[in-house]
């Protein structure tokens, strides 16, 4: 059986819920598990819950349905334990990003000296749902988008070797990692000086992370390395191009993350994104205007501003 993963309001507040084709069950029932009525719970007992949806040939009568239509989905996961940013991971985004200066026709990988690199981003108040409207920040005037493949843990990793990586991811989903480009940087402080970077404010503020609108399982999508991705400014499209520009690959990036801190299931690591940004079109966001997020194998993640 070929399900989604998601988390939708109801009258006994947010719930797991399974979607398959376009019905939407709750996954307490559906597991006979009232534990899984929250993602995170879900997720601490996913090899279990993987191969029991898995190994269904249909959804039990007996197990009410709703609409997926119908539904309020919420943030899949409402509180991911870590956000992990890869930064500057794929080439056309750092040659784009580069233009004019020393790095522009240097190797990818020699930039970071041969190892992914990541950022932080809050999760409580930085994830917002699929078809959600949000203020701007009020201190920033240029709030660039940038989509991501976001990965969900479904294993404890440590030390996780690349050979081994890809096992201990649950799903995908789709992220926009928002960016307030106008603070990647303290003005006035040295370029040498430890200060100089502002990642709260440049990556971590409220709302700077829509995510969804649902998990799709890793044994539905075949090869991660392989989607189209595509972002809209209502009809302008902006970004257009596939996960196989990624320069750090998914399981890398799991080795290097696993190698320093433990990964719990329920974290998420956004993988990067490519060319298309705000900052080198000069063009940023506006009260008003809608997203949408678009990758191949999982759907369309839809927000805006107001």
């Amino acid at each position: 059986m070929e399900y989604k993963l998601l988390t939708r309001q109801t009258p006994q507040g947010p719930r797991a819920g399974i979607a398959v084709g376009d019905q939407v069950y709750d996954a307490a029932e559906l597991t006979a598990n009232p534990a899984h009525s929250q993602m995170l719970s879900l997720l601490d007992d996913w090899s279990t819950v993987d191969a029991l949806l898995a190994g269904m040939d249909g959804v039990p009568d007996n197990v009410k349905a709703e609409p997926l239509a119908s539904a309020e989905l919420l943030a899949p996961i409402l509180y991911p334990g870590e956000i992990w940013a890869a930064g500057a991971n794929y080439s056309e985004h750092i040659e784009e990003m580069a233009e004019g200066s020393e790095y522009k026709a240097v190797n990818a990988k020699t930039i970071s000296g041969g190892r992914a690199w990541f950022f932080a981003k809050t999760s409580r108040s930085a994830v917002v749902a699929h078809k959600s409207t949000n203020p701007l920040p009020a201190w920033s005037d240029k709030v660039d988008w940038e989509i991501e493949l976001a990965v969900v843990i479904g294993r404890q990793a440590k030390n996780v070797k690349v050979k081994d990586a890809l096992d201990y991811v649950a799903g995908y989903t789709i992220a926009n990692d928002l960016s307030a480009r106008d603070f990647a940087a303290r003005p006035g402080i040295e370029p040498d000086s430890p200060f100089r970077f502002d990642w709260l404010s440049h990556k971590g503020f409220e709302a700077s992370c829509p995510m969804g609108p649902w998990i799709v399982p890793s044994r539905f999508i075949p090869d991660p390395h392989k989607l189209g991705l595509k972002l809209w400014i209502g009809d302008e499209l902006m970004q257009d191009s596939s996960t196989k520009f990624m320069i750090f690959d998914i399981a890398e990036q799991i080795e290097e993350i696993s190698a320093r801190v433990t990964l719990h299931p329920g974290d998420v690591i956004l993988t990067g994104t490519p060319a298309g940004v705000g900052l080198t079109r000069g063009r940023f966001l506006k009260p008003g205007e809608r997203l949408r997020l678009w990758i191949e194998g999982i759907g369309e993640l839809e927000h805006g501003f107001d």
